[in-house]
């Protein structure tokens, strides 16, 4: 009963008006997240834990199922009218929280806004750009490209629509305090106390299938035994990312339930290849020295240290898959023809000798901590494999808001790190995310490359990448992106691990449909 009434409280507080029904069946879903969302602001960082916590308020013209699936949102249908021209047909009857009509002016707004947000550490302007968004009626949009651009849809289900009413002039701070965070989405924004805790309640006036939970409270639990602690506690009700080395333990507890899938997400290595003298890098007597990561030699001899398998074994406990590009062979636009580099010690250090560095040299390892499944874990030994073949490699990790932040502009406007772990979901659940995001040349004109921290520039690949995006037929474009991810990997352009298969916990009573984006939300729980 006193639970009962303090979520009644809650819900009340947050300006939820209940009908004596409602209030008798509410209920409410706690879950933990394993990294914390920096912004309540939909287009201030395209980053997963973001994305994740806003699709609870702010919708897309397009969704995506739990396999990355494109599906109807705030459009109802979408066409091309000729080679370089879509037409999406807004969905009639949505309000805004507020109560005001969703319009074809919320889209032209949102869409001109979210490639231009104030300091934000990544950019959603890669799908936005080279894109003319045009009002036909309050409930149709036409979108116009230079050239055939056949991945239209894919592109919109990333850019959150907001409204323009609401978010004239806003500021990402405006969206964090509650003032400009009024969306169409099954939930309503109540608090956002970054850090610390995320409050949403649901919205009675949606125009979709209301989700079972009333309200939902999110905390960032960053470590993954406190994360299983509060689960077996009842703190929480779900967590995301539990500890490999739980998954097993778990599996026998009758009164929790796991759900696990194949993630859009490759962690990778970015390496410096702009800069003459890479900042982290020197001489192993410490003098400065040419930087060696410019020498597609060096980069083969890196990724040939690399014990992929050893790697899925042991430190993921078999909850990842060794990656051969940038997306898993299931997905739309991989090659059949890459395969995970070999781990060949002398192999690589063969190379280095070839490539002028007999001794190897000394770099450091940047990565975040407690963004990525291990992360800081993999960074370790990852830089005990370099050290073997003699390029002797410390590690510097650091919470991923300062990390971002430094990787992508920490040197005047430039990326500050040598050589970085990352990781990359396929937002629009094919290749040319990570290809157009990762290594096409960075150009903020064109909106390529925005998260490009290694600055590695091919012209051969960006017209690959290229000739793809314009090609509207599916199996010639699966096939040009298939060319384009096997340049970049061929000339390591970056060093792929492995895939992440990604676990859910819930209590017992409840279930999550495992989702290929990793997003972690409440509409993916459902009661058993």
């Amino acid at each position: 009963m006193y639970r009962s009434k303090t979520i009644l409280t809650a819900l009340v507080a947050a300006g939820l008006a209940l009908s004596a029904p409602f209030a008798a069946t509410a209920k409410e879903l706690r879950m933990a997240l394993s990294a914390e969302p920096s912004s309540m602001d939909p287009h201030f960082h395209n980053l997963t834990p973001n994305n994740a916590l806003t699709s609870h308020v702010f919708e897309r013209l397009v969704h995506f199922d739990s396999k990355m699936k494109p599906i109807p949102g705030l459009a109802t249908s979408w066409k091309t009218i000729d080679e370089k021209t879509w037409e999406f047909k807004l969905r009639p009857g949505v309000k805004w929280h507020d109560g005001s009509p969703f319009t074809a002016d919320d889209v032209l707004f949102s869409m001109e806004r979210a490639p231009n947000v104030e300091n934000s550490p990544g950019s959603f302007a890669t799908y936005v750009k080279g894109k003319t968004f045009a009002k036909i009626d309050d409930m149709t949009i036409r979108v116009t490209t230079p050239a055939p651009y056949p991945l239209m849809p894919n592109d919109l289900a990333t850019i959150a629509i907001i409204s323009k009413k609401a978010a004239s002039g806003a500021k990402t701070d405006d969206f964090n305090s509650g003032k400009a965070a009024i969306g169409t989405g099954p939930y309503k924004y109540a608090e956002f106390v970054k850090g610390d805790r995320y409050v949403l309640v649901r919205n009675e006036d949606h125009w979709g299938e209301k989700p079972v939970w009333t309200k939902v409270t999110i905390r960032p639990i960053k470590t993954g035994p406190s994360r299983i602690s509060a689960l077996l506690a009842g703190d929480v009700d779900v967590i995301e990312e539990v500890p490999t080395t739980d998954i097993e333990r778990l599996k026998g507890d009758t009164k929790i339930a796991l759900g696990q899938g194949l993630s859009n997400r490759v962690i990778f290595f970015h390496m410096d290849q702009w800069r003459d003298e890479s900042p982290f890098i020197t001489a192993n007597d410490g003098s400065k020295i040419k930087n060696p990561l410019k020498d597609k030699r060096v980069r083969l001899a890196l990724s040939k240290a690399i014990n992929r398998p050893a790697i899925v074994d042991r430190l993921m406990e078999k909850a990842a898959v060794p990656a051969s590009q940038f997306l898993a062979d299931d997905f739309f636009g991989t090659s059949k023809k890459l395969k995970p580099e070999t781990f060949d010690i002398e192999g690589a250090k063969k190379l280095l000798a070839e490539a002028g560095y007999p001794k190897g040299f000394k770099m450091t390892l940047h990565s975040p901590n407690g963004r990525y499944i291990n992360d800081a874990r993999m960074a370790e030994a990852v830089a005990q494999m370099f050290t073997r073949i003699g390029v002797e490699t410390k590690v510097e990790t650091m919470p991923g808001a300062v990390y971002f932040t430094r990787a992508t502009t920490g040197a005047n406007g430039n990326p500050e790190f040598s050589f970085m772990l990352l990781g990359w979901g396929a937002g629009t659940g094919e290749v040319s995310s990570p290809l157009k995001s990762l290594v096409a040349t960075f150009d903020k004109v064109k909106g390529m490359g925005p998260v490009n921290r290694g600055r590695y520039s091919n012209p051969v690949l960006d017209k690959a990448i290229e000739e793809a995006l314009a090609t509207v037929d599916d199996p010639k474009r699966a096939e040009l992106l298939a060319k384009a991810s096997e340049i970049a990997i061929e000339d390591v352009a970056v060093i792929v691990s492995h895939y992440q298969l990604n676990t859910w916990a819930t209590r017992k009573g409840m279930q999550y449909t495992p989702r290929a984006d990793e997003y972690t939300i409440a509409m993916s729980v459902s009661e058993q």
